[in-house]
C-alpha cells in the first residue's frame, strides 16, 4: 500500500471524526478570511469615496474629534459645526474655491436617510454632477429635493413623488446620474432650506475646498487658518486618517477570528494524537516490516497537512460568500456607512486566497508535529505489544 493511500484510509475511515476536525479547521478560517475580505473592500471602498469628494482640502471645525472625520469621508452626519460666516470669510481668499456642506439625518420612508444642505449651482459645478431624470433645483426652490440613484431605488421614489422631511413636505425635483460615491445614496436640499428645517440657521458641519495651485498648499492652509480658526487636512491627509482607525478595527477584528483558527489548531492536535493511540499496533507492523520512523513521521505530517489544504479550501469559499452576505445585509438594514452608494461585493483578490489556504496549510502541518513525532518514536516492540 502507498504512502498516500494509507494517508486516505485513516482520513476517511472515520468519517464523523473527519468531518469535525475538518469543519474545526474551516470555520476558523472562514471568520478569518470573512473579515479581511470585508476589511480589504471597505479600505478599497473609503478610497474611493475619498477621491469622489474632489477636493484638495477639507475645512473642518476646530475640535472634530477622528469618528467625525470618518463621518466626512463616508458622507455621514457629524456632530460639531461651525459658523456660515467661516464659509464667507475662506471663499474670500484668491485661489480656493469652496463649498458648504450641512449634513444631517432623518426619517425618508421609515429608512434612515442623509439629508445633506448645499449651494445647488455651485455644488454642481464642484462635484460635475449630471442628472439621470428629471431637473435640478435651484436656490430658489423651498420645497424641492434631489437625490441619488441608489436613494429613489431604495426607496421606491421618482421625479414628482412626495416625501415628508421632519413633518414638512418635499417633491423628487430630479434624480442625479450615479458617480458611484456617498452622493447616490443621499438626499440634498438647498443649504437655506435645510438649515431651516433641522434648525441650525447659519450653520454649516464643513467645507469643501479646491485649489488653482496645488504646488502651493502650504500657502493656502496657512491663508485658511489665519482667517478662521479651523482645522485644515488635505484630501490624502484625512483618508489617512480614515485608514488608520478602519487598520486599528481591521486588527482587532482578526486577532477575534484568530482565536478560532488556535481552536482549530488544537482540535488538529487532539485528533492526531488519538489517531497515534489507535494506530498502535499499524505504526508497530509497519515498523517490523521495514518502515522507517521518517515514514511514520511523513504519513501522520500528510494527514494533518490535507486537513489544513481541506479546510482551507472550504473556510476561504466559505468566507469570502459570507462576507458577501453579510455586505449585502448590512447594507439593506442601513448600518453600512462605509459602503453606502457602492456594491457590497467581497473582495475576490487571488493573494487573499493563495495567503489563506496557505496559512491554514502551515497552522494545520504545525498542528501535526507534535504527534507525528510521538508516533515516529515508537519502537515495533512497544507498538505491537500494545492493547
Amino acid at each position: 500500500m502507498t504512502t498516500l493511500k494509507l494517508v486516505a484510509k485513516n482520513l476517511f475511515g472515520r468519517k464523523g471524526r473527519f468531518i469535525f476536525t475538518l469543519l474545526g479547521i474551516s470555520i476558523g478560517m472562514a471568520s478569518f478570511v470573512a473579515l479581511l475580505s470585508m476589511g480589504g473592500s471597505m479600505r478599497n471602498e473609503v478610497t474611493r469615496q475619498a477621491q469622489a469628494m474632489g477636493a484638495n482640502f477639507i475645512i473642518m471645525p476646530e475640535n472634530i474629534c477622528v469618528f467625525n472625520v470618518m463621518a466626512i469621508v463616508t458622507g455621514d452626519t457629524i456632530s460639531e459645526s461651525m459658523q456660515f460666516e467661516t464659509f464667507e470669510k475662506i471663499a474670500e481668499i484668491e485661489g480656493i474655491e469652496v463649498i458648504p456642506h450641512l449634513t444631517q439625518q432623518a426619517a425618508v420612508r421609515e429608512i434612515r436617510s442623509v439629508v445633506v444642505g448645499i449651494l445647488p449651482e455651485e455644488t454642481k459645478i464642484f462635484r460635475e454632477w449630471e442628472m439621470l431624470a428629471g431637473e435640478y433645483f435651484s436656490s430658489q426652490d423651498e420645497n424641492a429635493a434631489v437625490i441619488g440613484s441608489d436613494f429613489a431605488t431604495r426607496r421606491e421614489l421618482n421625479v414628482g413623488d412626495e416625501i415628508i422631511i421632519r413633518n414638512q413636505n418635499f417633491y423628487v425635483k430630479g434624480i442625479l446620474s450615479p458617480n458611484h460615491s456617498n452622493d447616490d445614496a443621499t438626499l440634498f436640499l438647498p443649504l437655506p432650506v435645510a438649515q431651516r428645517v433641522f434648525e441650525r440657521d447659519g450653520i454649516i458641519s464643513y467645507l469643501s475646498a479646491r485649489v488653482d495651485d496645488i504646488s502651493k498648499m502650504e500657502s493656502y492652509e496657512a491663508a485658511i487658518v489665519n482667517v478662521a480658526n479651523v482645522q485644515v487636512a488635505t484630501d490624502e491627509q484625512l483618508l489617512g486618517q480614515v485608514l488608520a482607525i478602519l487598520g486599528s478595527v481591521n486588527i482587532t477584528l482578526q486577532l477575534v477570528a484568530a482565536v478560532a483558527l488556535i481552536a482549530a489548531a488544537f482540535g488538529i492536535i487532539n485528533t492526531m494524537m488519538t489517531a497515534v493511540y489507535e494506530r498502535r499496533r499499524e505504526i508497530g507492523i509497519m515498523r517490523a516490516l521495514g518502515g522507517k520512523r521518517g515514514d511514520v513521521f511523513k504519513i501522520f505530517v500528510i494527514e494533518s497537512g490535507l486537513y489544513g489544504l481541506f479546510g482551507g479550501i472550504l473556510g476561504v469559499t466559505g468566507g469570502l460568500s459570507a462576507s458577501v452576505f453579510a455586505g449585502e445585509f448590512i447594507s439593506q438594514i442601513g448600518a453600512n456607512e462605509l459602503m453606502k452608494g457602492a456594491s457590497p461585493a467581497a473582495s475576490f483578490d487571488i493573494p487573499l486566497i493563495l495567503t489563506a489556504i496557505a496559512f491554514s496549510l502551515v497552522i494545520s502541518i504545525v498542528s501535526g508535529l507534535y504527534p507525528a513525532w510521538k508516533a515516529a518514536k515508537l519502537t515495533p516492540v512497544e507498538a505491537i505489544s500494545y492493547e
